[in-house]
């Protein structure tokens, strides 16, 4: 009779534990990258004084254009590994009336990682 109640016992343990964290990292959980990766030496070839048609040659097309008007391009790169936290890239630059590149906004800014 002991035996039965410790087994039950067992198991209901083993059933209440199932759920912990400590079985999470077993799980696979798949890297997930969204939008416009840029590689620090990309963005290292931009500089105020450019044009649209220049910035768009090197580092592609915006994710974002500012809603209100076309002066300022959003490059945004989000990325979240399978157990670790959100990081997230994003690269702004502004564009005068005449098309010219005035302002270059990066943050986090976008160091050699490997």
């Amino acid at each position: 009779m002991r035996c039965k109640t410790l087994t039950a016992a067992a198991v209901a343990l083993v059933m209440l534990t199932a759920g912990c964290s400590t079985l999470e990292k077993v799980v696979y959980r798949p890297d997930i990258n969204q939008g416009n990766y840029l590689s620090p030496a990309d963005v290292q070839k931009i500089h105020t004084g450019m044009t649209k048609q220049q910035v768009a040659y090197v580092l592609g097309t915006p994710m974002l254009h500012d809603p209100f008007g076309s002066d300022v391009w959003y490059y945004v790169f989000r990325q979240e590994p399978g157990h670790q936290g959100v990081t997230q890239q994003t690269l702004t630059l502004t564009f005068n009336g005449s098309d010219t590149l005035t302002n270059i906004d990066n943050k986090p800014t976008l160091t050699d990682q490997k």
